[in-house]
């Protein structure tokens, strides 16, 4: 293998709080499999030692299942709590994915990075079709529960902030979300001063010979990216070649697709929030769905977005 695919697993919490709820389940060869079946006739082992079983204490399902506390009586915050919680889980996956995929990137490896591209995109069609459950939930089901989440929102996620970071939408503001919990704000900080996926992507147009101006390669990381005309020039020398041999249009292409799934999530998530609550405040001290039209409007790889305009002129 490569040691350029050789998998990252990123930091975004104290690693050693993660390592203290991992259980020991040993392992298995092909050779101890076939003995296995052959002891027990092919059918499944329902019988273990201690007070679990091997699959439970593989993908600690007690810890994953036992989390779904309702603090009201309404009969919808059960699911709006698990599709929440599938969310998180997708954000982390996500997260995974695309820091490899910039690790890879950062080894001149396209062609690896681009490998790790259908499933990102498959993760992104599934976190919008997390909204196909939840705006199952009526007006009146989220009232029933709206008032126990106290000032707990969304936004507050530092998994979905880390998805934002790790594609270039840095916030040093929102970031502080965390700065009192010492478990995932050192590596939040991390992310948040380090390049994105975006910045090593056009530090390799540069190697590759691209005019990227200087300000895009070296500047302060924790800023917001700012779209860039020079930036725009190098890309449309890269789309003057739209063939499958030019690695880097087929990853500027694979960027976009990231991006336009990315802001599809982000338009259900307005939808069904002005659908579900109109135009109230947001639990988290936002105006709502005023605040999330600004985030909607927002685009990730911005020059990607806008030589559309010109390309085949």
């Amino acid at each position: 293998m490569s040691p350029s695919r050789k998998r990252v697993i990123p930091e975004t919490r104290d690693p050693a709080l993660e390592l203290s709820l991992v259980r020991n389940v040993g392992g298995s060869t092909d050779e101890s499999r076939e003995e296995t079946v052959k002891s027990t006739a092919g059918e499944p082992l329902v019988t273990f030692d201690g007070k679990s079983n091997p699959f439970i204490d593989y993908q600690r399902g007690d810890l994953l299942l036992s989390t779904q506390h309702m603090r009201s009586e309404g009969h919808d915050e059960m699911v709006f709590i698990l599709m929440t919680q599938c969310k998180e889980l997708t954000f982390k996956a996500i997260h995974y994915e695309a820091y490899n995929m910039q690790h890879r990137i950062k080894a001149d490896d396209v062609s690896g990075a681009m490998a790790l591209v259908p499933r990102i995109k498959r993760l992104f069609e599934y976190l919008v079709k997390t909204w196909d459950v939840l705006s199952t939930i009526t007006t009146s089901g989220y009232n029933e529960f709206r008032n126990f989440l106290g000032v707990s929102s969304g936004q507050q996620s530092y998994m979905y902030r880390h998805v934002e970071f790790v594609l270039g939408n840095k916030s040093a503001r929102l970031a502080q979300a965390h700065a009192n919990n010492p478990d995932v704000y050192p590596q939040l900080k991390a992310a948040l001063n380090a390049p994105s996926l975006y910045d090593d992507v056009l530090a390799l147009l540069h190697r590759r010979g691209m005019a990227v101006p200087a300000s895009a390669l070296e500047r302060d990381w924790s800023q917001g990216y700012v779209s860039d005309p020079e930036v725009e020039k190098a890309w449309l020398a890269v789309y003057d070649d739209p063939t499958p041999e030019n690695d880097l249009y087929q990853l500027g292409e694979a960027l976009i697709e990231i991006a336009d799934l990315f802001s599809q999530y982000r338009w259900r998530h307005f939808t069904s929030v002005e659908r579900i609550l109109g135009f109230k405040p947001g639990t988290g001290g936002s105006s709502g769905v005023g605040w999330l039209k600004h985030v909607v409007e927002h685009r990730f790889f911005p020059e990607l977005w806008a030589i559309r305009t010109v390309l085949g002129a």
